[in-house]
């Protein structure tokens, strides 16, 4: 079985690093900074996090992107020959929401793959949960899951339903 490429992206702080980290049974490869401006965390990834995790046979090769605007380039750089997207969105910050949605449609015109939204933070309510978001992005419900970045079991859950809607796309055609 081929390895899959899957795209990691969202917005500064969704918690991209944090998932791959979590999730990773590789040594993770990370370009984090010191911040250079006020984003909310001492660090930010200015090129691109990576590391890999095996879901049953299926291997796949996390490319996390950085989330400020300015190192947007490596957006592109990352999704080529991606197979899937995951999109990560802070449920606690609907502030995000709005260049959250730019960057899925960004990212999915150029690279027209199978997505699932990661809303996180769900262990640290008041949070939006996925029948909130779901809406607001426009996307139906199973392409949404709420999770916490921290925990292996909760971080892998969209991964597993994003590797499903893959699996599916390739039966249909």
């Amino acid at each position: 079985m081929e390895p899959l490429k899957v795209v990691v992206a969202g917005p500064v702080g969704a918690g991209k690093s944090t998932l791959i980290r979590t999730l990773s049974e590789t040594a993770v490869v990370d370009t984090d900074a010191l911040a250079s401006e006020d984003i909310g965390k001492p660090t930010t990834t200015v090129a691109m996090d990576y590391g890999t995790i095996h879901l049953g046979d299926q291997l796949l090769y996390l490319f996390g992107t950085p989330g400020q605007d300015r190192f947007d380039f490596m957006w592109d750089v990352l999704s080529e020959g991606a197979l899937g997207l995951l999109l990560l969105i802070r449920g606690d910050r609907p502030e995000d929401f709005v260049p959250a949605r730019r960057l899925l449609d960004y990212l999915t015109s150029r690279q027209p793959v199978p997505y699932v939204l990661g809303v996180t933070r769900q262990d640290q309510p008041p949070v939006w949960g996925p029948e909130e978001v779901a809406p607001f992005f426009g996307v139906p419900l199973e392409r949404v899951v709420g999770i916490n970045a921290k925990d292996p079991q909760s971080a892998a859950k969209p991964l597993i339903r994003l590797v499903e809607l893959i699996a599916a796309e390739e039966a249909a055609s």
